[in-house]
């Protein structure tokens, strides 16, 4: 049940009374992305919360645009084994090794898909023809934690060579970068259309 957040009043799907949760929810859940730094950030955040809150990631999101190089997709691409290596002591990070070597993996992966098809933004918004999926849950217990097409971007990632792109994280970054929109029906971010 979504309640209403008493600092301001809205009802939210989560975030209530957690103003940087709440700051994601209004402003980037479910929100069409067509960047593909934004992109390859989302891919990179929801791997790393892998068995994690998000509330978790979020509070380490400038820990991580600090440590993968905002997120430069080429930068990343040539991180140095003795690089990745020292961000396992950064606190501002979740300190997991398959976690943080994967960004680099996934990195020369995601640039081997933007040659392939343009840009990785052509090769993700294929998966739902170019058009949001608008659903109207009325309840969280609703929201599905994956679908087929999370499975298929899964299984091409993972035979690209991504890791941390399980069918469950790839429908949690479907939401975040707004190929689905999974607002309640009874959330101010709700759009009908």
């Amino acid at each position: 049940m979504v309640s209403a957040n008493s600092l301001d009043g809205k009802n939210r799907c989560f975030g209530q009374g957690k103003p940087l949760y709440a700051k994601y929810h209004d402003l980037e859940w479910g929100i069409p992305v067509h960047d593909d730094c934004i992109h390859f950030e989302f891919l990179i955040l929801e791997g790393a919360q892998a068995g994690l809150s998000w509330e978790t990631i979020l509070n380490k999101r400038e820990g991580y645009r600090q440590s993968f190089h905002q997120f430069d997709i080429n930068k990343v691409a040539n991180m140095s084994d003795a690089e990745l290596e020292c961000l396992l002591d950064n606190p501002d990070i979740v300190r997991n090794r398959l976690k943080v070597f994967s960004a680099r993996k996934n990195a020369l992966a995601f640039i081997n898909i933007q040659r392939e098809f343009k840009s990785f933004d052509d090769y993700l918004w294929r998966y739902v023809g170019g058009k949001p999926i608008k659903n109207h849950w009325q309840s969280f217990k609703d929201v599905p934690v994956s679908t087929d097409i999370s499975d298929a971007l899964s299984k091409d990632l993972k035979k690209r060579g991504m890791t941390f792109v399980g069918s469950t994280i790839m429908y949690a970054y479907m939401q975040a970068v707004g190929l689905v929109d999974d607002h309640l029906v009874s959330c101010w971010c709700y759009r009908s259309e």
